[in-house]
This record gives C-alpha cells, sequence and structure tokens, in this order.
C-alpha cells in the first residue's frame, strides 16, 4: 500500500472544502426545486417496484410491453379501488366531525375544571383565542385545495411512471450503446436496481401488512373509520420512529372521546398499535431485509429531519427511502463504500449491500 505524499496530504482539506460546498448546493438546489422533485422521485420508487412484476410476466411468456401494460393496469385498479374506499371513509368521517368536535369540546372542559379544582388555573378565553381561526370554514377551503393539489399531483406521478416503466425496458440496450465499456457500470446499475428493488418492495409489503392489522384491530376494538386509519398506518409506516405514533394518536382519541369507547378500549387499540409495530418493524423487517439493509437509529432519526426539512411532509414519508437509496448507491462504488459502512447498524460484519440477500458462501468480503 503506497504511502501518501506531502502534497496528497495539502490537497486533503481543499478537497474535503470543495466537497462541503458541494454538497451545500446540492442541498440548496433539492430545496428550490422540491416541487418537482417530489413526484419525480415518488415516480421513480413506484416505478421501481413495479418493475419486478414485469420481468415476471415476461419470464412467463407475455412481452415486456403487455407486462408493462398489464402491471400498471392491476396497481391503477388497486389504487383507485382503496382511494374509492378512503374518499368513502372521509366523507363519512366529514359529516360526523361536528359530532365529534362537540365531544371534544366537553372533555376540554372537564379538563379545565379538573386542573382548577387542584390549583391550576387556566383562562380559556386565552386559550381559545390562541386556537382560534380567523374563518370557521378556512379549513373546508384549505382542505378542498390541497385534495385537488393532491389530485394533479397524482395524476402527473402516474403519467412518470408509465413513461418510466416503458423507458426501463430498454435501459440496459441504451447503456450499452452510449459507453465504451459498459460491463462495469451495468454491474454496479444491476446490483443497485436489485437491491433497492428488493428493499422498496419489502418495505411496502411490510407496511401493506401493517396497514390491513391495524384494520382488523381498529374493526375488533369497535373504533369509527378502521379503513381510513389503515391507510394512514400504511403510509406513516415509512416514517421512521415516530411514524407509527403518529398513526396511533387519531383513532387513539377518537375512542377516548366516543359514547361507545372509553380508557380501556383506547389502552387496548395503542397496545395493538405497539405489538404490530415491535414484531413488523424490530422482529420480522429486520429478519427479511438483513442487517446489512438496516440504518443506524441516528442517521435514520438524521434523515427525517434533514428530508422534512428539504421536501416537507412528502420528505419525512420519503426519509428513510432516500436515505437507504443514497446508501445502496455509495455501496455500489468501492470508495464511497466506507460511508455506506458508516450509515449502517454497528456491530455487522463488513458484507457488500448487495450480498446480504445470498448466502454466506456466495458474498464477497
Amino acid at each position: 500500500m503506497s504511502k501518501l505524499s506531502d502534497e496528497d496530504y495539502r490537497s486533503i482539506p481543499l478537497n474535503a472544502t470543495l466537497a462541503l460546498a458541494a454538497l451545500v448546493v446540492i442541498v440548496a438546489g433539492m430545496k428550490a426545486g422540491a416541487d418537482l422533485l417530489v413526484p419525480l422521485l415518488l415516480s421513480v420508487f413506484i416505478a421501481v417496484v413495479c418493475t419486478s412484476p414485469v420481468q415476471w410476466l415476461h419470464r412467463c411468456g407475455l412481452s415486456r410491453g403487455a407486462s408493462a401494460f398489464l402491471t400498471l393496469m392491476v396497481l391503477l385498479g388497486f389504487i383507485s379501488l382503496i382511494g374509492l374506499l378512503v374518499v368513502n371513509s372521509f366523507s363519512t368521517f366529514v359529516q360526523v366531525l361536528p359530532d365529534i368536535e362537540s365531544r371534544l369540546y366537553e372533555h376540554y372542559w372537564d379538563l379545565l375544571n379538573a386542573l382548577s379544582s387542584r390549583g391550576l388555573a387556566i383562562n380559556p378565553d386565552q386559550l381559545s383565542n390562541m386556537l382560534a381561526m380567523e374563518d370557521d370554514g378556512s379549513w373546508v377551503t384549505a382542505l378542498l385545495g390541497e385534495l385537488g393539489n393532491l389530485f394533479m399531483q397524482g395524476s402527473i406521478i402516474g403519467l412518470l411512471v408509465i413513461f418510466m416503466l416503458f423507458e426501463t425496458l430498454n435501459f440496459r440496450d441504451k447503456v450499452s450503446r452510449a459507453l465504451e465499456n459498459p460491463a462495469p457500470s451495468l454491474k454496479r446499475f444491476s446490483e443497485f436496481s436489485l437491491t433497492l428493488k428488493r428493499y422498496l418492495a419489502v418495505k411496502t409489503v411490510i407496511s401493506l401488512a401493517t396497514g390491513v392489522l391495524v384494520w382488523l384491530s381498529c374493526l375488533i376494538v369497535g373504533v369509527e373509520f378502521p379503513l381510513l386509519w389503515g391507510v394512514l398506518a400504511f403510509a406513516l409506516n415509512f416514517i421512521p420512529n415516530i411514524g407509527s405514533a403518529l398513526a396511533a394518536i387519531p383513532p387513539v382519541l377518537l375512542l377516548l372521546v366516543s359514547q361507545d369507547g372509553g380508557v380501556l378500549q383506547a389502552f387496548l387499540l395503542a397496545s395493538a398499535y405497539l405489538v404490530i409495530n415491535f414484531v413488523l418493524g424490530n422482529l420480522i423487517e429486520p429478519r427479511v431485509m438483513g442487517q446489512a439493509l438496516g440504518l443506524s437509529t441516528f442517521v435514520a432519526f438524521l434523515s427525517l429531519v434533514v428530508w422534512g426539512w428539504i421536501f416537507g411532509a412528502a420528505g419525512m414519508l420519503l426519509s428513510v427511502v432516500l436515505t437507504m437509496t443514497l446508501k445502496i448507491a455509495l455501496d455500489s462504488h468501492p470508495q464511497t463504500r466506507w460511508i455506506a459502512h458508516l450509515l449502517g447498524p454497528g456491530g455487522q460484519r463488513r458484507t457488500r449491500i448487495g450480498d446480504s440477500r445470498r448466502p454466506p458462501w456466495e458474498r464477497r468480503e
């Protein structure tokens, strides 16, 4: 192993400064272009997940175009069905919202009276002024605007997924014609694509199982709108550390203030959330993905803060997926593999991320 010269040592601070400056420019560019990048990133991740069924259908004898078309139709039908059910549940939720607000108001006054009887007096008018909105109907207008924006974003994402999925069918041929020696690049891209598809597929299946189990738990306990809370648990399961807690807050509070609920039912539902997320998130998911596909707790929480600051709520939902994509990309190149090891959990063997899915005797050290 050759020693570093004095000139190489002097260039290390300069290279580090240039790397930090480039990182600042990249982060600032992503934050400025968040409205464009968020639909693009969502489209890329959905297209990556869809490539596996497309390849399976192609191996079963269908053409690539027919395989992509059939996969998109199944995905569109599934999303439409879930969307109709969620819209129906949400419309019912909006209809009973005044009754829920009145019950919350009663509990609010009971809490203030209980605190006042113990010597902790709170001025309700002052608190109401802090929480009051300028217009009682403003939240309806804002909600309708957000739903319209969500529909437009969903349409754009759907079109991007269609074009990306058909584009990936000829991607390897394009790279082979564009590069003089495409073998190393194609090998690294194949490892990156395979590991990313596996991670996204496993994470999606785990989140879907979480949503189904939460839906069943809400049905058993008797909380209203179980499908709505199941879909919410599926979406928020992609947020590390706090996602499951955020998903449990609305149904538990609703069960506390409902006439048929109570403290016991709310405790049972909260316990069900805890058991579901502990079993799926801490026992099953690490076994399926492998330890090498994990992130350290600090990195997972830091990614939540950083990506949430850059992309907002969508960045919080995609924080682990984006960080795992970055980790897999760093691991696919020898010069950046050490950064991927720093992002991972401690106590693991120095195996490559792409080898974590293979038997030990086939892994490359």
